[in-house]
């Protein structure tokens, strides 16, 4: 009997699929890989896509809005025309000039005093899931699925808040998460009506149309006006739609890859214990490393990225993890430095679409990492094996599975 040889590694160049498990388990390896061989690489993968993997690149792709489009900002085979200037999901598909009324409607939303006062319910959130997740440890168990039981919920229930929709709703949204975001195109034409986000939105702003109006998000986009005109009801839901999608997996993918950090290394986790003052770098940092989110465009016209011809059409990939790990824009780029003090990340974004949700994401990772240290100040992963941890698929990178072992608690808050 002859032994099974494994699978050769894929030729990231013009291989690579960000939707297959094996990218998602090493995308920075590959990105480094990349930078310094092929640093604008092409995949026939969902009818062809470009990924840039340095900063310049990047940033130069994010601010130019003649040459490549926000019309689809999820690659898949289903590529989006005719749908510029506001795209299926404003402002975040939204082209100018479309984009800058869509953008201004929502900044009162997310503006610094908005976010702020969400901070005292963030808390009480997470005090509430860590209050939950150690009762639920039997007596001799010491694992939990910090993913699962803790970092997924904290977005859920904030965004839940602001838009009036029902928290209870959260496994639904993580469906429509993975849906759309990990596995996009893969369910079109397998799911019942009933099950789709279109059906479940519709419905509640049918609902809502027939109820007193209500001081929510929701609520303020159903009696808004641009230029004496309501929102069209396609303006509406893609903002609704953008806002579960975005202002849910984002911050729940940086929560999870914070805490997988954290389990690994006890001298960042005794620094934030013993040195409160460096939460703020630490969170910066965080944002840095472990930057979730991956934007995509359209070419516009033919055009090139970094001397490769790029045609009009083309989807383009806009890897800002990959951005802030070139050594050409950070020192000790491929190191975590917790107290980093210059630290101008781009897990945002860059130019006109740069994240609107910064403010909240910012708060949400910074509760959840503060509250989580101060009652479980030292934990490790569960195991040694790195297949026990999941990393999702998709333009969203994060742990979807972490378990990890809790070493001590703290009872005081």
């Amino acid at each position: 009997m002859t032994d099974l040889k494994p699978a050769p590694a894929p030729d990231w160049a013009t291989e690579f699929d960000h939707t297959s498990d094996a990218y998602a388990a090493v995308a920075p390896q590959v990105w480094e890989e990349l930078r310094g061989t092929c640093p604008v690489a092409h995949s026939e993968a969902h009818g062809g896509v470009w990924l840039p993997t340095r900063h310049e690149d990047i940033a130069a792709i994010a601010h130019d809005t003649e040459h490549f489009s926000s019309e689809g900002v999820i690659v898949n085979v289903f590529k989006p025309e005719g749908l510029a200037p506001m795209g299926y999901a404003p402002p975040i598909t939204s082209d100018p000039p479309f984009h800058a009324d869509a953008r201004r409607l929502l900044l009162p939303a997310f503006g610094p005093k908005a976010i702020a006062s969400l901070e005292e319910g963030a808390r009480a959130s997470c005090q509430e899931l860590i209050d939950e997740l150690l009762a639920d440890l039997g007596p001799d168990g010491d694992v939990v699925d910090v993913a699962r039981a803790y970092a997924q919920h904290i977005p859920v229930r904030v965004i839940a808040d602001m838009l009036g929709l029902p928290k209870e709703d959260g496994d639904r949204f993580r469906l429509f998460i993975h849906r759309i975001i990990e596995k996009p195109g893969e369910y079109s034409g397998t799911l019942a009506p009933e099950d789709t986000l279109l059906y479940y939105l519709t419905t509640h702003l049918t609902r809502r149309r027939n109820e007193p109006p209500q001081d929510d998000l929701i609520g303020f986009l159903l009696s808004t006006e641009v230029d004496g005109q309501p929102l069209t009801n396609e303006h509406i839901f893609g903002t609704i739609a953008l806002l579960i999608i975005a202002g849910i997996d984002t911050t729940w993918s940086a929560i999870g890859a914070s805490l997988w950090h954290l389990a690994q290394h006890p001298e960042d986790r005794r620094r934030l214990v013993d040195d409160p003052a460096v939460l703020p770098f630490a969170i910066e940092e965080f944002l840095r490393f472990y930057a979730p989110v991956t934007m995509a465009r359209i070419a516009a016209t033919d055009t090139e990225i970094g001397g490769c011809p790029v045609a009009k059409r083309d989807w383009v990939m806009l890897p800002f993890p990959a951005a802030n790990r070139d050594p050409e824009a950070f020192e000790q780029a491929d190191e975590f430095v917790i107290d980093r003090q210059r630290n101008r990340h781009v897990a945002f974004g860059l130019g006109i679409h740069r994240c609107l949700g910064s403010n909240l994401a910012r708060l949400e990772l910074t509760v959840a990492v503060d509250e989580w240290m101060k009652r479980v100040p030292d934990f490790e992963l569960a195991s040694d094996d790195p297949s026990t941890v999941r990393w999702s698929t998709g333009q969203v990178r994060g742990p979807r599975e972490l378990p990890i072992r809790i070493l001590r608690t703290e009872d005081a808050r």
